[in-house]
């Protein structure tokens, strides 16, 4: 009987993964996980610095109102983009790894499949567009708006085969450096333009997809070519999709933790609320993408331990991972806590009033981090249970939301419609349903691996009371522009040196060993012997056929 395709990649993926290919010491992975993250921190740091930009054109020139009404249609649209891709970015890499067919039947397949998932939704969109726009005039381009999800899920589809062929410097060209840097130079050229700034930040995400795709687009042609002879076999691809929901349904699953609460807040509150808590969701998701710096390295170290047995050596990688995460995050909760008024009325005037909110959106990273660590290896040991786990702390996010943002109005009546806080119930469910998701992972996690897989330090607490003491004292005494100036380096730099010296030990260093010594992230993928998988959607490897009762022909 054949084998499910599943299998069959999982298996390839087994095979190119020989131990003696791969680091054979736990200090050896500890050394590939801290050069991968090293390594993805500079697409990093290239997106931070295109989109901050854009946030103060956005709130400077457009207002928060307008920026709210993008916020609101740019997340309906991406989430009917996540849905035209579900399981399709694994399912191309399962079928290019079986090699029966030229990669460009594949990645031919999986255009058509794709875009015609987008156009299928899009054209949804269009006819009812209250659904992207429910609390403002429809007018202009607002329409045929939804047409930028078919660049993002063939942009999407063309990332994920060239991951699989290990080049994620298109990744990082595309997603990092094109892609925010369009969209804002798109955004401060169509402000010059009287007659085009009433459609100017929806234009300009449509500019910066369809630039994303070139810039995928280019390298895929030199690597892959045209396809010759092609004949369309959509429905294995569809098959495999299928194959697939249960992993890449968690990704969504994620994915819509993230967002829903903008979705759900639509609804409820004006555009210039949304606008406020976008800006503070688009800072508070900064150290969130630093955990996606380590997926495309961690994915194969954790399966090898549990390929080999080694659980203990998996405990520790995602104990090592966790920290340096949790280390950052709490970091940078702090630091923009404390200056998180400034900061964010450098974006715009009346945006500092969702301060509240962003210092909510930072906790919840922070309470987050474990249950995006540990889906790492739950992925691979337990993945319809993990899958489960993320849909009950998905809807109870929902729930919470819906109830505390449609009660706000009966406990605060006096508070006008379009005040920011507002937003303080979306922020609150979301940070309840992270503390959730991280209990309930940790919870299985645990009946499978006896050893401790958090990341969470005593030393933290320490640190964040000194911390803390500093940013009171600044946000006290300091007016605005001097807690910019000097206030969030002195708070950096109290962190940084409290975490150095009292909390980073052995290991914990090889993050920050001299970057001269980090390769490729392609050289990284060929010596950890697996394909990379890469997204702003964060992706895993497919998963390695077990005995488990979450196996891939089992049920949960």
């Amino acid at each position: 009987m054949p084998q499910p395709p599943l299998r069959v990649y999982a298996k390839t993926v087994l095979s190119a993964a020989d131990p003696s290919a791969t680091p054979a010491a736990r200090g050896d992975d500890t050394k590939a996980l801290a050069k991968g993250g090293r390594t993805n921190f500079v697409g990093f740091l290239l997106r931070l610095m295109g989109r901050i930009p854009f946030l103060i054109i956005g709130g400077q020139i457009y207002g928060a109102e307008a920026l709210g009404r993008f916020a609101y249609a740019t997340m309906i649209v991406e989430l009917m983009a996540a849905v035209a891709t579900l399981g399709l970015r694994r399912g191309i890499a399962a079928e290019l790894a079986k090699e029966e067919r030229p990669a460009t039947h594949v990645i031919g397949d999986a255009l058509l499949l794709g875009t015609s998932l987008a156009l299928a939704g899009a054209a949804i969109l269009i006819a009812v567009p209250e659904l992207l726009f429910p609390n403002s005039k429809i007018s202009g381009l607002d329409r045929l708006f939804p047409l930028a999800a078919v660049f993002f899920v063939a942009t999407e589809v063309l990332l994920a085969a060239l991951a699989y062929r290990h080049n994620v410097q298109a990744t990082v060209t595309a997603r990092a450096l094109i892609e925010p840097w369009a969209i804002t130079i798109a955004a401060a050229g169509l402000a010059l333009v009287p007659e085009w700034r009433p459609d100017a930040l929806i234009i300009s995400y449509a500019f910066a997809m369809f630039a994303a795709l070139i810039a995928a687009m280019i390298p895929a042609l030199r690597m892959f070519g045209l396809p010759q002879a092609w004949r369309p076999r959509p429905r294995e691809l569809f098959a495999l999709m299928r194959q697939n929901w249960p992993l890449a349904g968690a990704d969504a699953a994620d994915w819509a933790m993230r967002r829903i609460d903008i979705i759900i807040l639509g609804q409820f509150a004006a555009p210039a609320v949304l606008g406020v808590y976008y800006v503070a969701q688009q800072f508070a998701s900064l150290p969130q993408k630093l955990k996606v710096t380590f997926d495309p390295v961690l994915a194969p170290v954790i399966a090898h331990g549990v390929r080999d047995g080694d659980l203990t050596g998996v405990a520790q990688q995602l104990r090592q991972v966790g920290f340096w995460i949790i280390s950052a995050q709490l970091g940078i909760a702090l630091i923009l806590g404390f200056t998180g008024e400034a900061s964010m009325e450098v974006i715009g005037d009346g945006f500092g009033a969702g301060t509240g909110i962003l210092f909510l959106l930072l906790g919840a990273e922070v309470l987050y981090v474990t249950a995006a660590v540990t889906e790492g290896a739950l992925v691979y040991m337990a993945r319809h249970r993990n899958l489960l786990v993320s849909l009950i702390a998905l809807g109870a996010q929902v729930a919470m939301t819906v109830a505390f943002v449609a009660s706000f109005a009966a406990l605060f009546p006096n508070v006008a419609a379009d005040r920011p806080v507002q937003g303080i119930g979306a922020a609150l469910a979301l940070a309840l349903a992270a503390l959730l998701a991280s209990v309930l992972k940790v919870a299985l996690m645990h009946r499978l691996i006896p050893d401790p897989v958090s990341g969470w330090r005593w030393v933290f607490l320490p640190v964040t009371v000194a911390t803390s003491a500093a940013g009171f004292a600044s946000m006290t005494f300091l007016p605005p522009f001097w807690q910019l100036t000097v206030g969030l380096p002195v708070l950096l730099t109290i962190y940084g040196s409290l975490m150095w010296f009292f909390a980073f030990k052995g290991p914990d260093r090889l993050l920050f060993s001299k970057l001269s010594e980090a390769k490729g992230q392609e050289e990284e993928a060929e010596e950890l012997g697996v394909p990379v998988p890469l997204g702003d959607v964060p992706t895993r490897s497919s998963p390695l056929p077990s005995s488990s009762s979450d196996g891939a022909s089992s049920s949960s």
